[in-house]
């Protein structure tokens, strides 16, 4: 559907996702892993093959941060040009949990719509390329944060598609932390009691979170039951499985939003990491030695050589 596929699989995407942002952690001593492993199928196949998207319109090497929006800004731009201009066919997509960037920057490169010299500019001053994404960030449209109102933020927008007679979908990418907001919730209900339908979602149950291990932080019991609860359809599947994906897509959701809840393992790929379980937040080494070790067995889960710590 968009311009930009290439022959890459969903998995080999995923794949290379994953190494990516352990390429980056090791180099830079800190990253966010865990958010790789689980969501690197779910990304890497709403790019590769789902979503209806046209040509990016912005440069490949991403821009110096630009200000903010201004009467005396007038070429204030946010991040969405990466995923092609925002036509009315086109699908429109949010990254509700913005600590998620670097994956997203990640699938960006791997689905050819960056540069990968964009990932070296991550957390730089006065770069564009945010460790946590803002609506500046190559493939952002708004800055979401963690604070539940992606889910909110897409359904107004897809209700004012749907009026406007838009054919274009809107998707959601989110985390479970975010059902521990109220937001979440009122959002799911807003968007039954409009009926609107053209907005889906698919969320990275990886049950972690910041301070850990979810049900340590809030117990959120029965996601499905309570989504439906409140007026939604959602539907379990597997997170790695992009047949799973395809399949949870056909399921009828008429005058409803589709949540897809995808389960995954925060160590996918990268089983080392269950040595520092629960704490997957965000991995920054505590020595070099961990670090060097680290390197070397995450390497070796992924299959492919250590990075060359010397060079950096």
């Amino acid at each position: 559907m968009t311009q930009l596929r290439n022959e890459k699989s969903v998995e080999e995407v995923a794949d290379g996702i994953r190494r990516r942002v352990f390429e980056h952690t090791i180099r830079n001593n800190g990253g966010y892993l865990s958010q790789a492993c689980s969501a690197a199928e779910q990304l890497a196949w709403l790019y590769q093959e789902e979503l209806h998207l046209g040509a990016p319109t912005l440069p490949m090497i991403p821009a110096p941060f630009g200000g903010v929006p201004s009467a005396d800004n007038p070429d204030y731009h946010t991040g969405a040009g990466y995923n092609g201009p925002a036509a009315p066919e086109y699908d429109r997509l949010f990254i509700a949990p913005a600590h998620y960037a670097l994956v997203a920057y990640a699938t960006l490169i791997e689905t050819g719509r960056m540069a990968p010299e964009g990932l070296e500019m991550f957390n730089k001053d006065g770069s564009s390329v945010e460790m946590i994404g803002a609506e500046h960030s190559p493939g952002m449209e708004v800055h979401n944060g963690t604070l539940g109102i992606g889910l909110s933020t897409a359904a107004g927008l897809a209700w004012g598609r749907a009026r406007r007679g838009e054919t274009g979908r809107t998707w959601v990418f989110m985390s479970d932390g975010e059902v521990q907001e109220g937001q979440t919730w009122e959002a799911i209900q807003a968007a039954a009691h409009h009926r609107i339908d053209n907005l889906y979602a698919i969320m990275d149950v990886n049950d972690q979170q910041c301070d850990g291990a979810m049900s340590s932080v809030m117990e959120v019991r029965d996601i499905q039951a309570k989504i439906e609860a409140f007026g939604g359809v959602a539907v379990w599947i597997d997170g790695h499985d992009p047949d799973a994906m395809r399949a949870a897509l056909k399921t009828p959701h008429e005058g409803k939003p589709l949540i897809i809840l995808a389960r995954t393992d925060p160590t996918k790929g990268m089983a080392p990491l269950m040595a520092r379980f629960p704490r997957l937040h965000y991995v920054r080494f505590k020595s070099e030695e961990e670090r060097a070790q680290m390197n070397t067995d995450i390497a070796g889960a992924l299959g492919v050589d250590p990075v060359k710590l010397e060079d950096h």
